[in-house]
């Protein structure tokens, strides 16, 4: 528990010096961090934050071997795609409205990207209809509910 606390705070820590100073080509000036900032220090960021360097880290570590096509590699590029989408949506949050994001929160989101990508799976074998995917489609709902009530 310490040390999952220790990489959650050092991953923050690093994620927001990584953010400092940062220059594109089309933005050549530092890309305004003090509106972020106070949502990149949530534990709902931190967690989310904290599952996306562990999927980014198993699927780095299966491309050593494997090809894109390979379902495992599919299954962890679609769990990132849902998570970043839900880290967008932190990062969406006012700043004054920070304080709304607890770990529960975190734990909701992280819950629902997990029922996101196995309704994913179920959809590639089971049409619409069918009762597993409605019955899945519901539990997504209800995260989403949670979720909305939350953030407002």
């Amino acid at each position: 528990m310490l040390a999952r606390l220790v990489l959650i705070i050092t991953l923050a820590f690093f994620g927001s010096q990584v953010c400092f100073g940062q220059k594109t080509l089309a933005n050549p000036k530092p890309t305004p961090v003090a509106d972020t900032q106070p949502i990149r220090s949530t534990p709902a960021y931190a967690d989310l934050l904290l599952e996306k360097t562990e999927l980014q880290s198993s699927l780095d570590a299966l491309l050593v071997d494997y090809t894109e096509q390979y379902p495992k590699v599919k299954e962890l590029r679609s769990q990132l795609g849902f998570l970043n989408a839900e880290m967008d949506r932190l990062l969406a949050v006012k700043p004054e409205n920070a304080g709304r994001l607890s770990d529960a929160l975190g734990k909701l989101m992280l819950r629902k990207v997990e029922l996101e990508s196995n309704l994913e799976a179920l959809r590639a074998q089971y049409k619409d209809d069918h009762p597993e995917v409605k019955k899945l489609r519901r539990k997504i709902e209800t995260y989403e509910a949670s979720i909305k009530e939350i953030l407002g």
